[in-house]
Order: structure tokens, then C-alpha cells, then sequence
């Protein structure tokens, strides 16, 4: 039986399941925009037929799969808004590998979800377009900036949902939705089509309410690809993953991290569950300190702003995207489109990262961040010597409240310090569902070496069985199952 047949009672069209999910959406707030009627990208022939891992297309657990896509990831004939008054307007005429290699694996993309305006924020409130809310509590947010795939995921609208992930945009959003979300090893993922934020950051992940469509999501997506020269071929992986099997017990020594403050009492509880359910597993739990953590969110904004400043500079007003109406010279022109097109987070970044660039401050910040980098980075190299995952907190707080009522924006931003880490060292993460506080779910982060994702998913399954997430209050029992399909023929 079909997906949509189970969704809704066999017989149904996609007017019946778009109808579905514009109902459930209106007090969510997932979707910028939905087609589900939106032709295949490769159906009109601008893919071989294959995904990236092989697929034939129409094929395999990702045939006729329904997924969404964050708004700053190219689909032609959707619009490409990144959340920002700036590209209100513009209609996208190409799309992006990663999606066009899902395509060609059978998926159906279906619709364009919110963000934070061009990626930057953890809530999705700094969207120009619209509010995202938390499945579980509409008072609160759904986190960022991917707020808008990982709650569509959660509340069963659709089974995948692409998102982008920079210091954390995929996982946290996931560990506050109840679902997984994943990043993979910088380079494995093409990034063409997807929105520069801080391009040596930047990476395509996705969140799924199951770990084997996240993984043949990214059998799918990854490898190389011509039009992005930061990719790499699936047989260019050097690092230990190309070595690593799927099968659970490879990983057997997993650490965890001393001395953390700061965290939410339920989070500090939930880290404290799940090393017990490892250890009542089997595993052998090594405790590890990472002395670099205190400086990963200095150092991760110091570089994220500073790639942003310069990115964010085609932003004119000129090609394309808002353009004021009247203005007496070119300068008035470049000024009003900025000035009426981004929102307040998007100018704080680009000015914080014009400032570390200026000549005479690259060697005190920018350059001094890089080095931060690199030491991060060298760091988890020697505790994965001993380890062969790390396991942390996805993020130190609960999903909060809309506003600044209970979490500042500065104090969103250090509540990155556990997904930015992995971000600043290239490697590939996974948030894991399946702890709850105060009736709020609580994603606990995997950390594997460069390409060797496969622990993530080894481990990951460990996690998930060990505990079920409650049902989204209208989530139907037919989103639960992995073999959904959408048939839009």
C-alpha cells in the first residue's frame, strides 16, 4: 500500500494530502511554500537516472519519499528566499545537487521550509516570512535555523527534510523537535545550491524520524561534484569511516566529556541517562576533556562572520533581489536595498564580520580564530585515538520560549558551543532523539571522525532503541513507519 493510502484511507489524490498538510501547517508554521505538484527535477531529464550511491531512480527506500527543503537550498520552479525580505521575490531556475541526487533516487520534493533569515539564528524567529513553532509547544521555538524541516519531520508532513548546518542548524532544531539530525564530513555533500553563509562551514544535513532514510539520504547525496571544488568522491575518503562497518559492535569505546557546566538541569539529566543506557549496553565509557571547548563559539562567530560579511556583500540591490524604488546614485541605491531587505541579526553579523576583517584586526581575530580552529581540531584527532565516538549534549538548553524572554540572542549563541565544535573541525555529527524533559525532547550529539559515519549510524540505532520518543499530540501512527510512500503519478 502507498504511503498517502495509509496516510489517508485509500482512495486519495494529492489534493487530499495537500489539503492534510496546509491544516496541520497553519498552527505550525513549517512551510514558506508547498507544491507537492511540482514536477521531479529528474523526470525532465537533468539527472542520469542515478543518485549518488547508485540508485536507479524510483528505486529503493527513498522511491516516491515526500521531502521538504529549507528555503536556502536551490529548487528549480520553487522560490529561493532565505528567509529574508532580500529574495522575497526570487524564483530559483536551477537546483541543487544534493537535491537533484535524491530526485534521481526517487524522492518528491514537495515544499520550501522556514529558516532564520540566511541561516543565522536558533530559533527560525529571525525569519522575515513567518513564525515556525515547537511541535510539542507552540509557545515555544523549534530552534535554527532549520526550524522549519525539523519541525515539518516531527509533526509527520513529510518524512525528510533537507536543512543547512553551519555551527549547528540541522542538530539543534532536531534535538529540540524530537527527531534526528544530521550533519555529515564537510566535502562529502556537494554544496551547490545551497546559499553561502560561511563557506568554509557550510554544509547540506538533513533530519528524518528514521536513521535508515537518513542514511540512504546521504548514500544518495554524497560524493563529487564538478560545480563545487570542496567535494570529495566517496573513494577520495582518507579518514577512518571508509574503513568502519555498519555493524554496531565496531564501536566500542565511546567518550564522554567531564567537567561540563552550564547546562539545563533536564539536559544534564538526559546526558546523565544516556551514558548509563551504554554502559548497561556494553560499551565502554571513557571520560575525555576537551580544554578547546571554552573557545569554539568565540572563534566559531569570529570566522562564521567574517565568511558572511563577504558572502553577503552581492547583496546590492543591482542583479537581483529587492532593489528600493527611488534612489539619487549608485552608493543610495546599495544602501536602501541593504537597509530595507536584511533584518537586524543578518546586519549584526555582517558588521561584526566587516569589523574582524578590516586591515590591522585579521592577525588579532580572524587569523587568531583560524589558529583556535586548527587546535580544536587537533584535539578531538587525539581523543578519537581513544574513542571511537564522542558523546555530548546536542545543546545545553531546552527549546525556549518565542522572544528573548527566557534565552537572549547573545545567550542562543553560546548555547552552540557543542554543535559549533564539530562544525569548526569538519567532522560529521548526529542528534539522537529519545530523552524528554519536562514533557520537551532533549537530542543527544554522536561525534565521529572525518568520514566515518557509519559509527553515527552504528551507535545512533543503540540510542534509538533504547528509548521512543511520545507522539506528536496529531502525529498519526503512520509517520512512525519507515516504508511510506508518495505517489504522484
Amino acid at each position: 500500500m502507498s504511503y498517502w493510502n495509509r496516510v489517508l484511507g485509500a482512495p486519495h489524490t494529492r489534493e487530499a494530502y495537500a489539503a492534510f498538510v496546509r491544516a496541520q501547517d497553519e498552527r505550525l508554521g513549517a512551510f514558506l511554500e508547498f507544491d507537492p505538484e511540482r514536477r521531479n527535477t529528474a523526470d525532465r531529464g537533468t539527472e542520469d537516472g542515478r543518485g549518488a550511491g547508485g540508485h536507479r531512480r524510483g528505486v529503493g527506500l527513498l522511491a516516491g519519499l515526500p521531502v521538504a527543503v529549507k528555503d536556502n537550498i536551490a529548487v528549480a520552479g520553487f522560490r529561493l528566499t532565505c528567509g529574508s525580505r532580500f529574495l522575497e521575490a526570487l524564483r530559483c531556475p536551477y537546483t541543487a545537487t544534493a537535491v537533484r541526487r535524491l530526485e534521481a533516487a526517487g524522492a518528491r520534493v514537495v515544499g520550501k521550509t522556514n529558516l532564520d533569515e540566511f541561516g543565522m539564528g536558533s530559533s527560525t524567529d529571525n525569519s522575515a516570512l513567518g513564525v515556525t513553532n515547537n511541535p510539542y509547544d507552540h509557545a515555544r521555538v523549534a530552534g535554527g535555523s532549520s526550524g522549519g524541516s525539523a519541525a515539518a519531520v516531527a509533526a509527520g508532513l513529510v518524512p525528510l527534510a533537507l536543512g543547512s548546518d553551519t555551527g549547528g542548524s540541522v542538530r539543534q532544531p532536531a534535538s529540540f523537535c524530537g527527531v534526528y539530525g544530521f550533519k555529515p564530513t564537510y566535502g562529502a555533500v556537494s554544496r551547490y545550491g545551497l546559499v553561502a553563509f560561511a563557506s568554509s562551514l557550510d554544509v547540506v544535513g538533513a533530519c528524518a524520524r528514521d536513521l535508515d532514510t537518513l542514511e540512504a539520504a546521504f548514500a544518495a547525496m554524497r560524493g563529487l561534484d564538478e560545480r563545487d571544488h570542496s567535494s570529495l568522491a566517496p573513494e577520495a575518503d582518507t579518514g577512518a569511516g571508509s574503513a568502519v562497518p555498519a555493524g554496531g559492535a565496531e564501536v566500542r569505546a565511546v567518550g564522554v566529556l567531564t567537567g561540563l557546566e552550564g547546562l539545563a538541569p533536564g539536559v544534564q539529566a538526559a546526558y546523565a541517562s544516556t551514558i548509563a543506557k551504554l554502559r548497561g549496553r556494553g560499551y565502554e565509557l571513557r571520560e575525555i576533556s576537551l580544554n578547546t571547548l571554552q573557545y569554539v563559539v568565540p572563534a566559531y562567530y569570529t570566522i562564521a562572520t567574517a565568511e558572511a560579511s563577504a558572502n553577503l556583500a552581492r547583496y546590492n540591490g543591482v542583479r537581483y533581489g529587492a532593489r528600493p524604488e527611488m534612489a539619487d546614485n549608485p552608493d543610495e541605491l546599495v544602501r536602501t536595498a541593504r537597509d530595507e531587505g536584511f533584518g537586524p541579526e543578518v546586519k549584526l553579523r555582517i558588521l561584526l564580520g566587516t569589523y574582524v576583517l578590516r586591515s590591522g584586526f585579521q592577525d588579532q581575530y580572524y587569523l587568531r580564530a583560524q589558529r583556535i580552529r586548527t587546535a580544536i581540531r587537533n584535539e578531538l584527532n587525539r581523543a578519537f585515538e581513544q574513542v571511537q565516538v564522542i558523546l555530548t549534549p546536542t545543546v545545553p538548553v531546552l527549546p525556549f520560549a518565542h522572544g528573548e524572554g527566557e534565552l537572549t540572542a547573545f545567550e542562543q549563541k553560546l548555547a552552540d558551543q557543542f554543535t559549533a565544535t564539530a562544525s569548526l573541525a569538519g567532522i560529521p555529527a548526529l542528534s539522537v532523539p529519545g530523552e524528554w524533559a519536562d514533557g520537551l525532547p532533549v537530542g543527544m550529539q554522536l561525534l565521529a571522525p572525518a568520514f566515518a559515519e557509519n559509527r553515527l549510524w552504528a551507535l545512533g540505532r543503540e540510542l534509538g532503541e533504547a528509548g521512543t520518543p511520545p507522539d506528536y499530540p496529531a502525529f498519526p501512527e503512520w509517520a512512525a513507519s519507515a516504508g511510506y510512500r508518495l505517489d504522484l503519478g
